[in-house]
């Protein structure tokens, strides 16, 4: 599987190219969509897949749908992927794990040093703190793309768990 990142929009969302078994992956097309052609090219889109829907995460969603004509999570035309509920920064939140390349697209559940927002509309500190302690539970090596900002790693991140379930539990 080859990765290619994009940011797209004014909030500098992470689009996620994958390029796996010939076909393209596109995970939270959030704007741009020219752009975000342009970088597939001529390859066949498999599914576009959403971590949840925010605005800066589905911008060109419906456009690329329409031009691809794919459908949107298409979990079953995704071999090696398990898709893990992870709510709490909405309630929608999704987590998507490719166990074998060990790697996790978690939108804005998680990011390098940080979790995601609890204030917004449907999002719950409750969800969140047992969405972080579902998560646990996974492997230390995994990599995680996060929704913005930089890759990082679960295993670091987990270190830091204790101290964002005391915040979530404080608020």
């Amino acid at each position: 599987m080859i990765i290619k990142t994009l940011k797209v929009g004014s909030l500098e969302t992470n689009c996620y190219l994958l390029f796996y078994d010939g076909e393209v992956i596109i995970i939270d097309p959030g704007a741009e969509s020219e752009k975000i052609k342009k970088e597939i090219g001529n390859k066949k889109v498999k599914t576009i897949l959403i971590t949840h829907n925010h605005f800066d995460h589905i911008g060109a969603l419906e456009e690329l749908q329409r031009f691809y004509n794919v459908k949107v999570n298409a979990y079953n035309l995704v071999d090696n992927m398990q898709v893990i509920n992870t709510p709490g920064h909405t309630k929608d939140s999704k987590t998507f794990y490719f166990k074998k390349e060990h790697i996790m697209f978690c939108g804005d559940f998680l990011f390098k040093d940080s979790f995601g927002r609890t204030d917004l509309e449907t999002g719950s500190n409750a969800d969140m703190i047992n969405s972080l302690n579902l998560i646990r539970a996974y492997p230390d090596d995994i990599t995680l793309y996060p929704g913005h900002e930089e890759v990082c790693n679960l295993g670091q991140e987990k270190s830091k768990f204790a101290q964002y379930i005391a915040y979530l539990k404080k608020c």
